[in-house]
């Protein structure tokens, strides 16, 4: 990879302020990802998510729901490490996409109605985080640093 590919991917001029929103957000994806992938946290696990998503129009699926749960579990925990932020909030992005307009959208905004603010939100910060990418406190930058050298 040539090192103007890397400082587009890696590169951040962000200080400190991604790192207070990459901590919660990769909390909260890596943990929902868990539920999706490995039933954890009263998640319903790759069997059962697949046929919710099935339900949906979503298929195959047990794909669907492997997909879904992958981008999130390993998507939450590379915003938590600030490895390859910008490729993972993309990734996280179109998932929360694929949520509200999938589950979500017809319920309203609320979450009390299953409506789509929690998604909305999760959305918001994948995509500020994609513009941004990881900070300064981050493996990517660090990287980024070490290619510009």
């Amino acid at each position: 990879m040539s090192d103007r590919a890397i400082q587009r991917v890696l590169g951040t001029d962000a200080g400190l302020g991604p790192l207070a929103l990459r901590i919660p957000v990769g909390i909260i994806f890596a943990a929902h990802g868990a539920q999706k992938l490995f039933g954890a946290f009263g998640g319903y696990g790759l069997e059962g998510t697949g046929q919710f998503m099935a339900s949906l129009g979503l298929t195959p699926g047990f794909l669907m729901a492997l997909l879904a749960g992958s981008a999130e579990f390993f998507g939450g925990l590379a915003l938590l490490v600030g490895v390859l932020v910008r490729p993972a909030a993309a990734a996280l992005a179109f998932a929360m996409l694929v949520a509200i307009f999938s589950v979500h959208i017809g319920n309203g905004l609320f979450m009390a109605k299953n409506g789509y603010e929690f998604g909305l939100a999760l959305l918001a910060a994948s995509v500020s985080l994609l513009i941004s990418g990881a900070g300064r406190l981050s493996v990517d930058a660090a990287l980024a640093s070490r290619a510009a050298r």
